[in-house]
């Protein structure tokens, strides 16, 4: 986090209001009803409790029952909703690629993308060259050294460990709580995750489906504008698709017009953003999909409209149902080619006890 950030957590903690408009960064500053906060990106460790509404009464929810063991998949299961990514899933995805055509849907790493607070994006050729000459044949070879936070920077693909909620008080770690109900003392270590590490996380090969509501609306969205289920009924019917279209396994994208501040003005675009709330939440959790993804850095609407939740969308898809979050995307060329439902196709870097991951998802027409 950076230091505006710390400033605004003093001014919370010594009395201040939080600020009207705040900041990517600060965002967290009225999120002390949930005890903790989870953002996008990071777990903010401790956001001060709020002083006049009770933590029970703003727990963002969609049951009031605990979300632990998974309903599905069972107490051990540490895979989520790449489960939902069987051979007959594999198998009826494939039937829908007609033309063959590969689309990037991420987006190029560089230092000068947007990043979340103070994360880094450092890359480093040593040497020049890295090694060499070598053999008769004097041959020399470059290597990168690359300083990063590997599965939190760019496009990126937030696992299971990533998101926790935490349940009782502060610095209780048998009560912050993860997917499948296990707790921070069950999951952390200093040289990475024991448990729901990205590397259980099963490849993606499925269908996707793309709401472009920028198109809707006729403009892009702006911050802290939320995308409702009626906002995705009227792009599909803009789009020619019908709901019954997204079956248990698929992924939902979002095309909200915020990617196109990418690399132009990041300071807006690390402000807030359009997204989904709750209410699209609860629809892909009935919808069984196995991951949502969008043109912005969270998905989610931000600042959400509940002034006293922070990044609950998160808190509900990854942690209580293992669905799955790729973030910083990019749609034009599907866009541009009118291709709204596609193949999507991501296999997450296998890093031993990695919270999400970094890589180069495609859609396949």
């Amino acid at each position: 986090m950076d230091s505006k950030y710390l400033e605004q957590q003093d001014e919370l903690k010594t009395g201040s209001n939080a600020p009207d408009n705040p900041e990517r960064r600060g965002f967290l500053t009225g999120a002390g009803a949930l005890g903790g906060a989870v953002v996008a990106g990071t777990l903010i460790a401790q956001a001060a409790q709020a002083q006049t509404t009770p933590a029970a009464a703003t727990m963002p929810k969609l049951s009031d029952k605990a979300w632990w063991p998974h309903p599905k998949w069972g107490k051990d299961d540490q895979a989520g909703a790449s489960n939902w990514i069987t051979p007959a899933k594999v198998l009826d995805a494939a039937k829908w690629i007609k033309d063959g055509k590969i689309y990037r849907i991420g987006r190029m790493y560089e230092a000068a993308m947007p990043k979340f607070g103070e994360r880094a994006f450092t890359l480093r050729i040593p040497g020049s060259p890295t090694g060499g000459p070598f053999g008769a044949n004097k041959l020399i070879y470059h290597d990168e050294f690359l300083a990063t936070e590997i599965g939190q920077t760019g496009t990126q693909f937030d696992g299971l460990a990533h998101i926790g909620i935490q349940m009782g008080k502060d610095g209780d770690m048998n009560e912050m709580r993860w997917y499948n109900g296990l707790t921070e003392l069950e999951i952390a270590g200093p040289y990475g995750m024991k448990k729901l590490g990205i590397e259980h996380v099963k490849p993606f090969f499925t269908r996707g489906h793309l709401f472009d509501v920028e198109a809707v609306k006729g403009a892009s969205w702006e911050a802290g504008q939320e995308i409702k289920v009626a906002d995705l009924r009227a792009a599909m019917q803009k789009q020619g698709m019908n709901e019954a279209d997204v079956k248990e396994g698929d992924a939902v994208f979002f095309n909200t017009g915020w990617g196109k501040l990418w690399m132009k003005n990041n300071d807006k675009y690390n402000n807030g953003e359009p997204g989904i709330g709750l209410e699209v939440a609860k629809w892909c959790v009935d919808k069984g999909v196995c991951l949502t993804g969008a043109d912005s850095w969270a998905t989610e609407v931000v600042p959400n409209p509940d002034k006293d939740l922070a990044f609950p969308v998160h808190g509900e898809l990854i942690c209580k149902h293992g669905i799955f979050n790729h973030e910083n995307m990019v749609f034009e060329s599907l866009i541009a080619d009118k291709k709204y439902q596609f193949v999507y196709v991501f296999s997450p870097a296998p890093i031993k006890g990695a919270t999400g991951s970094n890589g180069g998802p495609m859609a396949i027409t």
